[in-house]
């Protein structure tokens, strides 16, 4: 259940307890008990939407225990695959990626894109692990049509670790349904929220 939806039911049902109560109490209903609830329902709404938003985003908000670790923006990094080409026997060079991160207070969506395809999460956690963060998701990857004969669609997992407070890097590995893994390293971050791999490129130049 959404948040905003939750607090407007939660009050709902001590408002009309509250009448109720008073009915039984004073044998008559007292409405202006209404009034003063909806404006309180209206506050926490508003107070719900700014937090979901914006306020659990501020240095003092992620002090706060239980608050998700804020990792939104496009960061830049470096894909390093262990795949071996049959061909050369070699793997391929390590090429530059960007991480497309859209996060609110309770949610939650990665994307990572390459000169070659796009990778689009199903999941995607923010968790905290002996006193360390990591972020976990499940993502399926879509290649570009061009690229689609020697690069077929997949699905994966990766596993990023979280450094510094605020986050100023994200590395971990990656692992595919193709039997191919390898490591990714964020290091540079743009508070920015792009669509495509051009207009990323742009952000860092």
């Amino acid at each position: 259940m959404k948040r905003g939806v939750l607090v407007r039911v939660v009050v709902g049902v001590v408002v009309v307890l509250l009448v109720i109560q008073n009915w039984l109490q004073g044998g008559q209903f007292n409405f202006g008990l209404s009034k003063i609830f909806s404006t309180a329902v209206l506050a926490a709404t508003l107070v719900l939407a700014l937090w979901e938003s914006w306020l659990w985003r501020l240095p003092l908000a992620q002090r706060m225990p239980g608050t998700p670790r804020c990792i939104r923006g496009t960061w830049r990094g470096v894909l390093t695959t262990f795949w071996v080409d049959p061909k050369t026997g070699k793997s391929p060079d390590p090429k530059t990626v960007y991480l497309v991160i859209r996060q609110s207070a309770s949610e939650l969506s990665v994307k990572l894109l390459t000169n070659e395809s796009r990778s689009a999460s199903s999941f995607a956690s923010v968790r905290l692990d002996d006193g360390s963060y990591e972020l976990l998701y499940l993502y399926l990857n879509r290649p570009d049509s061009r690229y689609e004969s020697r690069s077929r669609m997949h699905h994966g997992s990766t596993a990023l670790d979280l450094s510094g407070s605020p986050v100023k890097r994200l590395k971990g590995r990656y692992w595919t349904d193709r039997d191919t893994r390898g490591e990714l390293d964020f290091t540079e971050r743009s508070m920015k929220i792009v669509d495509d791999f051009e207009e990323a490129s742009a952000l860092f130049r």
